[in-house]
């Protein structure tokens, strides 16, 4: 399999890094929090190869360059925005992983004449949405990053992207109500978001559908075969 190169689009404030694969219609994959494009390497080479994929690494994550003092969802969709008009992309599907997930949010709810399918894995808009023990593990780890950073070593990005994850993502439930975009929300049987949460985001939002991904967890979900399959169905659905 051969080795994409990583190219970069200088906007406003950041130096976007990402992949692009493929012919066809546009696909954003968007990843998780602490992760890159990388994770999307089967998506570019394998499964979606009748897109012109885009693997975007977010603003703090990967090999993009930005100079920022905190990490907002609404700041990381802006940023995808501003990255399909410059790629003159008036149109475009999209995955979102994760935190890619509630950045298509966003996505749906702020530009909905460029996105007009959206598939979201595993996404929360509340951060009580968040199981109960990986929150505690993620206050934990604030904590200890913190105490590093008090000691001289660099963990700034570290706790804004632990930030990140901490708080709500800033949409209304009476904003998601007002989402008219085709919408797919999948998650794992063993989610570290909470089910009630996400059947709960998916009643809110009106044109969305919903499928549980058996035998998988929030961290191996994407690789799983019935994944992949939900999503090629939705593209290819007229509805």
């Amino acid at each position: 399999m051969s080795k994409t190169k990583t190219k970069f689009l200088q906007l406003e404030d950041i130096n976007i890094a990402y992949k692009q694969e493929g012919t066809g219609p546009a696909l954003i994959l968007l990843h998780g929090n602490s992760q890159d494009k990388r994770i999307f390497k089967q998506f570019q080479k394998k499964y979606f190869t009748s897109f012109t994929t885009y693997a975007i690494d977010s603003r703090g994550h990967g090999k993009s360059k930005s100079y920022d003092n905190t990490y907002t969802i609404k700041q990381l969709s802006d940023d995808i925005i501003h990255f399909c008009k410059a790629k003159k992309i008036d149109q475009a599907y999209v995955v979102g992983y994760s935190d890619g997930g509630n950045i298509a949010l966003f996505l749906a709810k702020n530009a909905p004449n460029i996105f007009n399918k959206i598939v979201a894995i595993s996404p929360n808009y509340l951060v009580g949405g968040i199981g109960n023990k990986t929150l505690k593990l993620f206050i934990i780890m604030l904590q200890i990053m913190k105490v590093f950073k008090r000691v001289g070593i660099r963990t700034d990005k570290s706790i804004m992207k632990l930030n990140l994850m901490l708080r709500d993502i800033g949409i209304t439930e009476e904003e998601l109500s007002t989402i008219n975009c085709n919408i797919k929300i999948l998650y794992a049987e063993k989610d570290i978001i909470k089910e009630d949460h996400i059947k709960k985001l998916a009643g809110l939002l009106p044109n969305a559908k919903i499928e549980k991904i058996c035998k998988s967890n929030h961290f191996n979900i994407i690789y799983k075969k019935q994944m992949i399959k939900g999503i090629d169905e939705f593209f290819k659905s007229t509805s």
